[in-house]
């Protein structure tokens, strides 16, 4: 059921801002359980030991869920396949594996993480390579497809593609990508051009580093006015922004006050003219 804080996307509710867990360490279950606590629903991982612990994820929601503070299908649950250059020594597959091996190892091992028997979305954490699309990332997606087909994912996105790679997935996938994930950088237009496309598609673009990619833009004179008009914090109204323009936006903020200030941004809208000053900075005075 679509309303003010979240978007039906194939039947599935989906909330229009998340809580991402990335370096978080040993202190992500306290974090997700903190998040959890002040109101987020959807939750953002990958297997990627690298730069994530999945399984303290999975244990913060899994207590609450035993606990009856919250029920598994009100969460929004979202992982990550990551191919082997973006990860350490700690891979949760076979090195050796074919890929799509890999993709089944990788799930499997995301399940028993996340302790669950499904996930709402999977994404693809970046292609194999920079440019177009490999044999490999098509190896790749079919067994996500394939995964998706058992029932046991709802939605597959991708991560870290540029317009050139999702246009190419999308002509040529049996499952279309629901998301795609990018780093989000006001001085790149807000990644104009892939937002565009994925609106044409019924794509939810996924923007994430929306604070720290854009520290010049939050400490502009001009925006902080624009905040100060409405109530808010510049934070607050960047991410106000990003819902206004139909992103799902991500935070990973560790200050239980802040994570309240992220999700305390649906009594207001920027207008037309104030989200076409936010695009191009360069009109905020």
């Amino acid at each position: 059921m679509e309303d003010a804080r979240t978007y039906d996307i194939d039947g599935v509710t989906v909330p229009r801002l998340f809580y991402g867990t990335a370096w978080k360490e040993d202190a992500t279950e306290r974090l997700v359980t903190l998040a959890l606590d002040q109101g987020f629903r959807g939750f953002d991982t990958a297997n990627q030991r690298k730069h994530y612990f999945e399984a303290g994820t999975g244990s913060a929601l899994a207590k609450a869920v035993k606990a009856g503070r919250v029920r598994r299908e009100d969460l929004f649950l979202q992982t990550k396949f990551t191919f082997r250059r973006g990860q350490d020594h700690r891979l949760p597959y076979d090195e050796d594996a074919p890929a799509a091996t890999q993709v089944a190892q990788s799930f499997d091992k995301s399940l028993e993480h996340l302790q669950t028997d499904y996930v709402d979305g999977l994404v693809l954490h970046g292609p194999w390579t920079g440019e177009r699309l490999h044999p490999v990332d098509w190896q790749v997606w079919r067994a996500m497809e394939a995964i998706h087909k058992q029932g046991r994912v709802r939605l597959l996105g991708v991560s870290n593609f540029n317009l050139e790679q999702v246009r190419l997935l999308c002509a040529r996938a049996a499952v279309k990508p629901r998301f795609v994930q990018n780093r989000c950088y006001a001085s790149r237009a807000w990644d104009r051009d892939i937002r565009a496309f994925c609106a044409t598609e019924g794509i939810r673009y996924q923007g994430f580093s929306l604070l720290t990619a854009n520290r010049a833009l939050v400490g502009h004179a001009g925006f902080k006015d624009l905040a100060a008009r409405h109530g808010k914090t510049p934070a607050q109204t960047v991410f106000r922004f990003a819902l206004d323009v139909g992103m799902i936006a991500l935070t990973g903020t560790r200050d239980a006050a802040h994570m309240a200030q992220d999700l305390d941004i649906f009594d207001f809208a920027l207008t037309p003219e104030e989200i076409a000053a936010v695009e191009t900075v360069a009109t905020l005075r």
